[in-house]
């Protein structure tokens, strides 16, 4: 069985891929990145997650993107974005975020003679992030192959991304198939300590409109001043 190294947040998307990687008989190795996100809670659902999927094994690694500032994730005095905010890059973009983690993951697949890393980045249903597009993928995959003693001695390394081009109802359809349960995960941009959604924010209005056209019941667990 082949090592492969999963980025794992906690959310919808991630938890999709490391099913899918599971599901394509990888020994998953999951990696969180604590960046000083405000939506903690997310880690413990990773958590959560790798040990109900049943994973190899599973990383917390700390990296502070809060001391650089410029995000509304990492800022609590800055307002996150909701329903009918401006269009374009929203205030919830982390700088060099995926670059980060991404670099990270690829530092433990060369030691675990790893060739593949999954990531659950999407280009359909998504926010606009720069660092989710196929082109960035493609270009960090190319950097990858020429930065890696592995690949210089003939390793390639593989960076998959298999709902980059999936609308969000056939991701949740996907992980549905793959028997996953989706009130476990928190996508939530400021969900409290226990994981409750907001139900306003950018990454609630994709994930219910994702359930919403799948057609089958949404399971997130929200704050009961929002109804759904």
């Amino acid at each position: 069985m082949m090592n492969a190294v999963v980025l794992l947040s906690g959310g919808l998307d991630s938890a999709t891929t490391l099913a899918i990687a599971r599901g394509r008989n990888y020994e998953c190795h999951a990696l969180s990145i604590d960046y000083g996100q405000r939506h903690d809670s997310e880690l413990a659902a990773a958590c959560k997650l790798a040990q109900a999927i049943g994973i190899r094994d599973h990383k917390i690694i700390k990296v502070d993107l809060g001391a650089f500032g410029g995000s509304a994730l990492t800022d609590k005095s800055a307002a996150i974005p909701v329903e009918g905010a401006n269009a374009g890059i929203p205030a919830t973009y982390v700088p060099a975020r995926n670059t980060i983690m991404l670099s990270i993951a690829l530092a433990w697949a060369e030691t675990l003679q790893s060739h593949d890393i999954f990531i659950g980045v999407n280009a359909v249903d998504y926010s606009g992030y720069p660092d989710c597009r196929p082109g960035y993928i493609a270009a960090f995959e190319q950097m990858a192959n020429l930065a890696t003693k592995a690949a210089i001695d003939g390793a390639r390394l593989k960076i998959h991304a298999p709902l980059i081009n999936l609308p969000k109802a056939e991701i949740i359809r996907q992980g549905m198939l793959l028997g996953l349960d989706y009130s476990m995960t928190v996508s939530c941009y400021q969900a409290d300590e226990s994981g409750l959604a907001c139900g306003v924010c950018d990454s609630c209005r994709l994930r219910r409109a994702g359930f919403e056209s799948a057609g089958v019941p949404d399971v997130t667990r929200y704050v009961t001043r929002y109804k759904t």
